[in-house]
């Protein structure tokens, strides 16, 4: 793919070569039946808070899995993790030997070296090298959203996806919804036609921000965007990609589409330290589709503000609701309820994301693959990246074909390395520029 010029007709086309059977299947929330009951070796790449959640619900998931080997940039996220798990679960489950913890920045070779399954919760920077070499290496995968920072990332996913699919390995990534019973259903009956037409939308991910953490005198530079990958797009991408993607991916499922250009804007009125790298703390995106849905797509880092993290659509015959902390709804034009979901008995969609996976590799019948999908919503979000750093409309076409490459090819391998983006005399980093700024 990287050889050829890649339209949208043509990766929409070959997405069907890819892409599991999971999205409306009857048995998604169906209880696991296992056949082959062999241990599974598990092994943890990114020890952080997502990745201890993350391994704690895959051993949940299955009674015969072992976490034999753990991998991160810095020992202490790898010794934390390690005593959480261990809170949870006994030694029979967390059965590390004391050189299965490997540190550093290219230690997730020999962590995935020693697993049948890998769960990958780096800095999203890293994703598409590491998926890359555990499909090499025939293991089932589990991986955090978004998979790729960049266009040549989303490229070499791709290019990994259809290995795996060749290779009949399970990949679920962690886009929750499309495991969550209420964004499932509403998916069938929009599908079915209940709303008719979807003509527009509004999806949101506005809040208050994250973390920062305080230089200290005895980092490196890049010791210190490590513990700060959330402000540097080289690692995150940026919060339209990192979180925001969860909303823009139910634009597209919901849609059945993804969008042929973008236009929006963005910009930082609150991040202006140098402690809040090079991203910005708003965009917004008008995300326009082929069949003439216009979805308007708002993110926000700023405290003291509307908070709303949801989706709405708007069909030619009602209105979708998700998210917003409220029930999932259909709704027709008259204000009557076409449907409205019962979540009561609803399982945690992150525990089904694991239920499912290891139901998969039991099996041995079903093979989900998940990487597709995941790649064209990071793709769109990098699309209105793009859109909102440069000023400019930017077409998929033109995105896909640009040079985007923010992540250096090579494993960076201590903490001595100079990362791709530093900051100048005054310790200032370089920030996107409307108007100025290209990034295609």
């Amino acid at each position: 793919m990287e050889q050829k010029k890649i339209s949208r007709r043509n990766f929409v086309k070959e997405s069907s070569l890819v892409t599991g059977g999971i999205l409306l299947a009857p048995s998604l929330f169906a209880t696991p039946t296992f056949r082959n009951e062999k241990t599974l070796k598990l092994a943890l790449i990114g020890c952080g808070g997502r990745g201890t959640g993350a391994a704690a619900q895959a051993l949940k998931a299955d009674a015969n899995v072992k976490l034999v080997a753990m991998s991160d940039a810095f020992e202490d996220q790898i010794e934390k993790s390690y005593g959480n798990l261990s809170k949870l679960f006994d030694k029979s489950r967390i059965d590390l030997k004391p050189n299965m913890k490997f540190v550093g920045l290219g230690s997730y070779k020999k962590a995935i070296d020693e697993a049948d399954v890998v769960i990958l919760t780096t800095p999203p920077g890293f994703r598409p090298q590491q998926f890359e070499y555990a499909v090499s290496q025939g293991k089932h995968v589990f991986m955090e959203k978004p998979v790729a920072t960049d266009v040549a990332g989303i490229k070499k996913v791709l290019n990994a996806a259809k290995l795996a699919k060749e290779k009949k390995l399970n990949v679920v990534v962690g886009l929750q919804r499309r495991y969550q019973a209420e964004y499932v259903e509403l998916k069938r009956r929009i599908q079915n036609g209940d709303i008719g037409k979807v003509v527009s939308g509004q999806v949101y991910w506005n809040g208050a921000g994250v973390w920062v953490r305080p230089r200290k005198d005895s980092m490196t530079e890049m010791e210190y965007q490590m513990r700060n990958w959330y402000y540097f797009n080289w690692l995150c991408g940026d919060h339209i990609l990192e979180q925001h993607i969860h909303n823009i991916d139910v634009a597209n499922w919901f849609i059945g589409e993804l969008p042929i250009k973008a236009q929006g804007m963005g910009g930082r009125e609150i991040r202006k330290g140098k402690d809040h790298g090079q991203i910005f703390d708003h965009h917004f995106v008008e995300f326009t589709y082929p069949s003439g849905a216009v979805i308007s797509s708002q993110c926000r880092h700023q405290p003291g503000c509307f908070s709303q993290v949801s989706e709405t659509f708007q069909g030619t015959l009602g209105t979708s609701y998700t998210g917003g902390g409220s029930t999932a709804i259909l709704k027709s034009y008259d204000g009557n309820n076409i449907y409205k979901h019962d979540g009561e008995h609803d399982k945690n969609p992150y525990q089904v994301e694991h239920d499912r996976l290891f139901a998969a590799i039991r099996s041995g019948e079903e093979v989900i693959n998940n990487a597709q999908y995941s790649a064209e919503s990071t793709m769109t979000a990098i699309m209105g990246r793009m859109a909102t750093y440069s000023g400019k409309e930017i077409t998929w076409d033109k995105a896909m074909n640009s040079d985007l490459k923010l992540v250096p090819d090579e494993d960076l391998l201590d903490f001595n390395s100079a990362p791709p983006v530093v900051p100048n005399e005054l310790g200032e980093y370089p920030i996107p520029v409307p108007g100025k700024t290209t990034y295609y």
